[in-house]
Parts: structure tokens; C-alpha cells; sequence
């Protein structure tokens, strides 16, 4: 089903027109307009590859490294205890450990910064 636009007239000077967008699909051209949930999308953030978070609430249980260690990618940082479950931390990345944000015993939420490397 195709939408029409309508069209613009004297009397329809205070309608706002919805806001369009056109692209392409395998060689097609589309129209479509963009709801305003879509506009007031929170935007895409990359993640930060120098800061280790946490992906689930729970507590430190072991720290491995302290500030100023070198690290290998792959290396154990640190144990996390969640549900009864203990999960490995490991270097996600070759690098020197900037700053440790947590101690061992410590309750952390989910996306915590426990760990920031420094930046190549």
C-alpha cells in the first residue's frame, strides 16, 4: 500500500508533513516515513575496547592484576561471582592496566566499569 503524500494548500499551512527517508534496496528505490520513535532513538554508541565491564550484576570474588601490570589477551583479570556461577575475566586485548575500579568483595551492576586499560 502506497501513501500519499498530501499536498500542500493554503489551508493545510500549519500540517507538518511527516519526515521521509529514501534508499536503496538491490537496486531499488524505497520511500518510507520515520516514526517518531525512530527519531527519538537513542543513537548507537561503540563500545569502549579500554574499559572491561561487567555483563552481569554480581560480586568480585578474585582480582588477578593490579594497577600498572601488563596484560596479554586472553590473560585472567578477574572472577566474577553471579547466580552461584563463577565467570573468568579475561584481557580482551594486549595492554598495561590503567585503573582497577573494584576490590574484591565488592557488589558491582550490570555495565560496570571494573577495569580501564590504558589506550594504544
Amino acid at each position: 500500500m502506497v501513501k500519499k503524500e498530501k499536498e500542500f494548500r493554503p489551508e493545510n499551512r500549519n500540517l507538518q508533513l511527516p519526515e521521509v527517508n529514501d534508499f536503496v534496496v538491490e537496486f531499488r528505490k524505497y520511500r518510507t516515513e520515520l516514526t517518531k520513535k525512530f527519531l527519538d532513538r537513542k543513537p548507537w554508541i561503540p563500545k569502549d575496547e579500554n574499559k572491561v565491564t561487567a555483563f552481569i550484576p554480581g560480586t568480585i570474588q578474585k582480582v588477578y592484576v593490579k594497577d600498572g601490570d601488563q596484560v596479554k589477551e586472553g590473560e585472567p583479570m578477574m572472577v566474577l561471582e553471579a547466580m552461584k556461577m563463577k565467570n573468568t575475566i579475561f584481557a580482551s586485548r594486549e595492554g598495561e592496566i590503567l585503573k582497577i575500579h573494584v576490590r574484591e568483595g565488592d557488589a558491582v551492576a550490570k555495565n560496570k566499569v571494573l577495569i580501564e586499560l590504558k589506550p594504544d
